[in-house]
């Protein structure tokens, strides 16, 4: 059974009681990440995220995971561009002590100094960790090259040398605007009882100020570019965008059946043409970011340097036959049956039930049942996805991106 509820400072509460199971998955929300941020303070949603595990008025950073290891559980974050969450997971019967750590966590911390310039090293380290990571270079920098200056091309981690200069005053000016009540969702998935978590909930998060809701800003402009990066490495990663649907489009649902069948799995198109077929390259797959005001569909791949030209051809061709073609009822009957066994299979899990919800009442403001997904899953026609193709796989308007050896110029790309 799912409960929604709100406390008085604007915090929601969303829950879903799993009777036959022994655990609880708990999320704190927050409408926050590197789209909310500027130039100034871009990373610095991130950085938060480090320093509420460092110290608080109540627990130094070793009671915070002493305790919880404790519990025979797990706690971590993660920091998109679109929100930051905190959760944890644990046996149903240490549900309130984990509710006490993530809102002791929220209301308490120190951002102590001393605490702060270590935690910045760390933080540096991580900045140039994704350096050294190919993969994660030619598709972060691809949408900071597409959406220009807009915050949501923003590096979700910030530039070092943003970074490195923050103090404790710039961060609690930044926590105090956007960690409120309004900007805050808790869901929580597994087996306890409504009334009694919704208490512990107000106990332990209700002094938190109200607040006002954090404003994506304006849409940004999709900018075609050709992107590249000498790296001495023996592969290239290249990467191709095209301008796409936002999270609170019902294009998502076309989107996801269209992924699925160009480049989502082991028997997609690209994959078998590509990679089985032609064995130009071993890892070549498509996905979907889609948030408020804008997304992206993407395709990439890792290969020689000497075959980058031709793998790109041959992903425009599949892309082609796509347009010209369509697809068969096969096709999307595979398809179909794919995701709907991925959700289903998802939803069996308490944190996956705990992360859905929360998100969902974060980002489109009412809870989207695993039933109202399937359902618009299933209505996706094979001309949905042919349109699909048509309107937002443009190779006129696609921006690519390449990471390796002997790159190619913008007149082979």
């Amino acid at each position: 059974m799912i409960h929604q509820r709100q406390l008085k400072n604007g915090i929601r509460i969303i829950m879903e009681e799993m009777p036959s199971y022994r655990s609880v998955s708990i999320g704190v929300w927050i409408r926050v990440g590197s789209m909310y941020e500027n130039k100034q303070t871009n990373g610095m949603a991130h950085v938060i995220e480090h320093m509420l595990f460092k110290g608080t008025k109540n627990r130094t950073a070793a009671d915070i995971a002493n305790e919880m290891t404790a519990l025979g559980g797990n706690m971590d974050a993660f920091t998109c561009k679109d929100c930051t969450c905190y959760y944890a997971k644990t046996l149903d019967i240490y549900a309130k002590e984990a509710m006490d750590i993530l809102g002791d966590m929220i209301s308490h911390s120190l951002f102590d100094e001393k605490e702060l310039k270590k935690e910045l090293g760390v933080i540096l380290e991580e900045i140039d960790m994704y350096e050294d990571s190919p993969e994660d270079l030619v598709h972060e920098h691809l949408q900071m090259e597409v959406w220009k200056d807009h915050p949501l091309g923003f590096l979700i981690s910030g530039e070092k040398e943003v970074v490195s200069k923050f103090d404790r005053q710039q961060l609690m000016e930044f926590f105090n605007k956007y960690y409120v009540g309004k900007n805050i969702v808790i869901s929580v998935a597994g087996h306890f009882d409504a009334d009694e978590m919704t208490g512990w909930i107000q106990a332990f998060f209700g002094n938190i100020p109200e607040g006002q809701r954090s404003d994506p800003g304006p849409v940004p402009d999709f900018h075609p570019v050709v992107w590249k990066r000498e790296k001495d490495i023996e592969q290239n990663h290249l990467c191709v965008a095209f301008d796409c649907c936002s999270i609170l489009s019902d294009e998502r649902y076309v989107m996801t059946v269209a992924n699925n069948i160009l480049g989502g799995n082991m028997n997609s198109r690209i994959f078998m043409k590509i990679r089985d077929e032609l064995g130009l390259t071993y890892a070549i797959y498509s996905y979907g970011s889609s948030y408020e005001q804008a997304g992206l569909f993407q395709i990439y791949a890792a290969m020689q340097p000497s075959q980058t030209e031709q793998v790109l051809k041959e992903i425009f061709k599949e892309i082609d036959r796509g347009i010209k073609n369509g697809i068969s009822r096969e096709e999307l009957d595979i398809a179909i049956r794919q995701i709907q066994a991925e959700l289903i299979l998802g939803y069996e899990s308490s944190y996956n039930r705990m992360s859905s919800l929360g998100k969902s009442l974060l980002l489109h403001d009412r809870v989207i049942t695993l039933e109202e997904e399937l359902e618009h899953i299933r209505q996706v026609t094979e001309e949905d996805v042919r349109r699909f193709f048509e309107t937002y796989l443009k190779k006129d308007q696609c921006s690519i991106a390449v990471v390796g050896n002997g790159v190619y110029g913008e007149e082979e790309l």
